[in-house]
């Protein structure tokens, strides 16, 4: 039998393994708090997290959002919803007085929604 890279760990365990290294470096403040972002196969979710406090501050997903009940859903539009999250947290993290967060990716690669909920943050006004 062949080793792999992953030593025997699928896609789930290797990703929580690589969410603990970063949560090791990652941790907000209440004068910078961890903007932190989990993601499913259909939705994805984003809170702003006070870490010294344990206390999430800020949380929001796409499920408030309307999308389309077609099968015609592609994967632009989880995209574009990801953004529309981005901003909307944006905007209300600056409601709030937050402009500097940190960002925690939950240990997925800076692709596709990731990026895109990053994306929309920074044109909503937060910094990372």
């Amino acid at each position: 039998m062949k080793v792999t890279k992953s030593n025997g760990k699928n896609h789930w365990q290797r990703r929580l393994i690589r969410h603990a290294q970063v949560r090791k470096k990652v941790i907000g403040t209440s004068s910078v708090p961890r903007l932190a972002v989990f993601r499913s196969n259909k939705h994805i979710y984003a809170q702003i997290i006070d870490d010294a406090a344990s206390h999430t501050i800020i949380s929001l997903s796409d499920l408030k959002f309307p999308r389309a009940k077609s099968k015609e859903i592609s994967k632009t539009s989880k995209i574009k919803q990801a953004y529309e999250v981005g901003l909307n947290l944006a905007k209300t993290a600056l409601s709030k007085k937050i402009k500097k967060t940190v960002f925690d990716r939950g240990g997925y690669k800076y692709h596709g929604r990731i990026k895109s909920l990053a994306e929309g943050a920074r044109k909503g006004g937060l910094i990372f």
